[in-house]
């Protein structure tokens, strides 16, 4: 048997940052093992699993788009984000060539919010989440927010208000937590002082906007409150429009880069059961901007 490996799969996958990230920490770590990209085909993803089932270098690989939904029913156990997401973006490989699928996307936002819990104010009544976007990765946010305590409000905005309503209506919210992207915006009186706000917000873009060559969310960060978190799913190596305004607002940004980084943290434990050199991230975030 050859060193230990793993990989990132989907179609296309030559952009991944992922196989920098993971050979960056394992190099750091002196740890003799790789980590690859491979392009699988929707119709090779079965015919790919059956070719690493009896590898025993094999550690298992991260799913990316389009495979994250199918690849599902090709797991043996799949974990409680996995199950609720539905939805898997990691498949870890177990005794006798068994796979396990995770969903670490949805520990990555349950990670960054925990750490960006709002102050609370007299009249508060509850954190409000503003999904943008109604794809696998907004219901990965869903669930991430959940488990966080953060689910007493959401609302679901989406370029086709019909998918932003089955996202409302997944969990049993009314047609008004849905719309398309002209209803965004925050749930404050302007007048309004922080010290009188009942709401704070967490404003997450799950969808494609901001990334290279589409355009930015059409949202206007100035009319939130100052507590206001903001998290960009969506990556741009020239940085996104969105994570650009909530910075020049003064708000808590957390951007694709950070969203990616903690999700391959987690899926780094999976794979080589150990913890991943974090205390690095300054150098690997340079690495990954060139």
């Amino acid at each position: 048997m050859g060193a230990p490996y793993a990989e990132v799969i989907g179609d296309p996958i030559a952009h991944s940052k992922s196989p920098l990230i993971h050979r960056f920490w394992l190099q750091k770590l002196g740890i003799d093992a790789d980590y690859r990209a491979v392009q699988v085909h929707p119709d090779m993803l079965h015919e790919y699993l059956v070719s690493r089932r009896g590898d025993l270098g094999w550690r298992g690989c991260n799913v990316t788009a389009p495979h994250k939904q199918t690849v599902a029913p090709f797991m043996a156990r799949l974990s409680r984000e996995a199950t609720r997401a539905g939805a898997v973006n990691t498949v870890v490989r177990g005794e006798a060539g068994t796979r396990s699928g995770f969903n670490t996307d949805v520990l990555a936002i349950t990670e960054i919010l925990r750490a960006a819990w709002p102050p609370t104010f007299p009249d508060q009544v509850a954190p409000y989440v503003q999904v943008i976007g109604a794809g696998g990765a907004a219901w990965a946010a869903v669930i991430g927010a959940l488990d966080t305590g953060h689910g007493a409000d959401f609302d679901f905005f989406n370029r086709t208000p019909e998918k932003a309503l089955a996202m409302a209506q997944r969990l049993s919210l009314p047609p008004s937590f849905a719309g398309g992207l002209d209803g965004i915006g925050p749930i404050r009186k302007d007048d309004d002082r922080p010290e009188h706000q009942r709401y704070s917000h967490i404003v997450i873009n799950a969808s494609s906007m901001g990334m290279l060559g589409n355009d930015d969310v059409p949202i206007d960060l100035s009319r939130y409150y100052p507590d206001t978190v903001v998290v960009d799913m969506a990556y741009n190596p020239g940085g996104t429009g969105l994570i650009a305004q909530a910075r020049r607002h003064g708000l808590l940004a957390f951007d694709g880069l950070d969203v990616l980084v903690r999700q391959a943290a987690e899926a780094f434990k999976l794979f080589f059961r150990t913890e991943p050199p974090r205390e690095h991230d300054s150098e690997l975030r340079e690495l990954l901007t060139r």
